[in-house]
Order: structure tokens, then C-alpha cells, then sequence
């Protein structure tokens, strides 16, 4: 009881290490989130939102309901907890190779793209503004998919909305090309513009579905700084699922502290946090396509 007693000290809301156990699983089974230990303060500052949101007096309570499968509450829930640290041009180390590779499959085929954790849009413009300085008018050939499993951070990103700050790291020269800026009202605003709006198609996807429903051959699939939040078996699982996805030639893009050694048979490293398929798995498709 000392323990549960600690825990309530100075707290809004009574939370157990039960409770905590009780919402890494939940999380654990609903989105393949893996929560560490250290993550205890993380989610009580973030369900604490929730329990007021819906005035639930108690974690318990809160709990149950969730595992009465109340939809709405599901996804608010998920929403929570998944982090949305973002920014245009982050790790800009891929964008040039993004850009090469464009040019070297451009007038092959129409292209297609696919950001699947693409939080509040940062990446997947800036994607969309490499297509463009990439490809010029042979841009509108190009498509992109942008991904992620919170709603509510997609309602941001198809609005293209953003705080000046967000774009005050970037080249003047870029802004002037990329945003309209806000007047009046919006004064300290700036707005995508609708040749990049329009490349993107917005989803909400689970990586942990089943069926995606995701048109292939993609040429290139970002899924940068959301493996780090699955187990390695899970992270397995979902990189065995781009790999049909994938053309040929097609790459995937992966954040700065992640590596999939346990996928060498599916994925080979060519730079930097980037991978094509492995030498064994394009034979077997060449083999498989000879048929």
C-alpha cells in the first residue's frame, strides 16, 4: 500500500503501477507503442488530460472503459500517447538522395511515395518540395501518401498550417517559393501552397494493421523515428510488410538512431539510415517474375 500511497502524493488522480501496466498493455496491443519503465510520469502527465477531458475520477475507471471498446475514447487515447516531435528538413542529410533518386527513375514510371509517420506534415512537404526543385514540371507526375496513426495530428498537417518559427530555420528563398504568408488575422502564420498540398494524399494507418490498402510499386517509403517506439520483433514484422510494397529499386529512409540488422535478409544498408532491398530478396523476385 506505501507504494499506491507514493503514488498519489501531490497528484490530481490516484495512478498505480497497476494502472501503468494495465496501459502498456493496452497501448502495447492497440498500436505496438512499447513503453519503458521510465515513461511512468510521461503517461499520467498525458492521460490526466483525458480523465479530466471526460471527468473520470479514477484511472480504474478510465481503464475500463477503454477495455469496453469505446471507440472515440480508443482513439483519443492513442492520440496521447504518440509522440509528434517533427521538422521541415529534419535529418537533411536524405533529402539529396531523395532528390537523385528521383531523377534517376524520373520518365520511367509515374512515382509514388510514401511518408508513414507523417505526424503534423513537416516531412511529408518537404518531401513534396524536393520532388519539386528535384523534378521541376515533371513533378506532377509524382505522388505522396502521408500516414500516421493520430487523427488529430493529421487535421494539422492537411491544413498546412504552421507558426512562423517553424519555417524561420529555413532558406528565405524557400519560404518565398513554398509558403503564402499570413496577413491580418493570420499575421505570424504561413500556409503551404497548393502545388504542394496537392502531391499529398492524407490517411490515418496503423502500422500494426493487417491491410493497409496502400497502392503499389511505391519507389520510396520514409519511416523515420517510429521504430524506435516498437519491439524489435514488431519493427520485424512491419519492415517485412514494406517489402512487397517496394519496387525494385525503391528505398527506405529510417530515423537517425534506428538500424534493422534483424531484417538483413529483406533490407540492405546503402547510406546513411537508408535501405534498398537485399541482393537475395531482388533475386527471388527476379526468379518469381520470370515465372
Amino acid at each position: 500500500m506505501a507504494e499506491n500511497s507514493a503514488l498519489r502524493d501531490g497528484r490530481e488522480f490516484y495512478f498505480t503501477s497497476q494502472d501503468f501496466d494495465r496501459v502498456r498493455k493496452l497501448i502495447y496491443a492497440h498500436a505496438g507503442i512499447s513503453l519503458s519503465d521510465s515513461k511512468q510520469e510521461l503517461v499520467y502527465s498525458r492521460l490526466s488530460r483525458r480523465l479530466r477531458a471526460t471527468g473520470i475520477r479514477t484511472f480504474s475507471e478510465y481503464l475500463a472503459l477503454l477495455e469496453s471498446d469505446n471507440a472515440a475514447e480508443w482513439e483519443a487515447f492513442t492520440n496521447s500517447l504518440t509522440t509528434n516531435l517533427t521538422s521541415f528538413f529534419r535529418e537533411p542529410h536524405h533529402f539529396p538522395v531523395l532528390a537523385d533518386h528521383l531523377r534517376s527513375i524520373n520518365n520511367k514510371h509515374a512515382i509514388t511515395l510514401w511518408c508513414s509517420a507523417a505526424s503534423t506534415g513537416e516531412e511529408p512537404y518537404t518531401m513534396a518540395m524536393t520532388v519539386i526543385d528535384a523534378l521541376g514540371r515533371d513533378a506532377a507526375k509524382v505522388s505522396i501518401l502521408a500516414t500516421d496513426l493520430d487523427t488529430k495530428v493529421l487535421e494539422t498537417a492537411k491544413e498546412g498550417v504552421y507558426p512562423l518559427e517553424r519555417v524561420s530555420k529555413l532558406d528565405p528563398e524557400l519560404i518565398k517559393r513554398f509558403f503564402f504568408r499570413g496577413t491580418g488575422p493570420q499575421s505570424g502564420f504561413v500556409r503551404v501552397r497548393p502545388e504542394l498540398r496537392d502531391m499529398i494524399t492524407f490517411r490515418q494507418i496503423n502500422l500494426l494493421h493487417s491491410d493497409w490498402q496502400i497502392r503499389t510499386p511505391l519507389d520510396v517509403i520514409f519511416c523515420r523515428n517510429v521504430m524506435i517506439y516498437f519491439d524489435k520483433q514488431t519493427q520485424l514484422d512491419i519492415l517485412k510488410k514494406f517489402v512487397p510494397l517496394l519496387s525494385s529499386d525503391g528505398l527506405l529512409f529510417a530515423g537517425h538512431s534506428e538500424s534493422f540488422h534483424q531484417a538483413d535478409e529483406y533490407f540492405k544498408l546503402r547510406g546513411k539510415t537508408i535501405y534498398e532491398l537485399s541482393p537475395k530478396y531482388k533475386l527471388k523476385r527476379k526468379n518469381e517474375e520470370s515465372r
